[in-house]
């Protein structure tokens, strides 16, 4: 894996806002687009190897879990942002209809009473959706 596919995951990653989360594929889509390699898997172990400077618990799999390794970290950390998740145990998801951020985004999301950080839409409309 070279430096600059490692430095750009890094890079998206650490833009993802407080109370929203992306999945390993979504970074890995939109490195394609910029870099035209890369794929959820090597996302993954960029974030295994050198994630720890950036928001890694908002990077989750394509389900909404966190890394098991580091699953109950994360949990607690996605709670106190106010990330939208499906329960209040340990096998909580994200739930990314409500929470999934791309770089495009105009901010942090209103996910929902009681649940999310304030600011912006999820409905789309910021970003380009209806």
């Amino acid at each position: 894996m070279d430096e600059e596919y490692a430095e750009a995951v890094l890079d998206v990653v650490e833009h993802v806002p407080p109370g929203r989360a992306t999945t390993y594929g979504t970074v890995a889509e939109v490195l394609r687009e910029r870099l035209g390699r890369g794929g959820p898997r090597m996302v993954g172990q960029v974030m295994a190897r050198s994630g720890g400077a950036v928001p890694w618990w908002r990077v989750v799999d394509a389900s909404g879990r966190p890394p098991a390794a580091h699953r109950t970290r994360a949990l607690a950390l996605l709670r106190a942002e106010g990330c939208p998740l499906t329960s209040h145990d340990d096998d909580a998801r994200v739930v990314l209809r409500r929470a999934i951020w791309w770089p495009d985004d105009d901010g942090p999301a209103d996910v929902g009473p009681g649940v999310g950080a304030p600011g912006g839409d999820l409905s789309g409309a910021g970003a380009g959706g209806s």
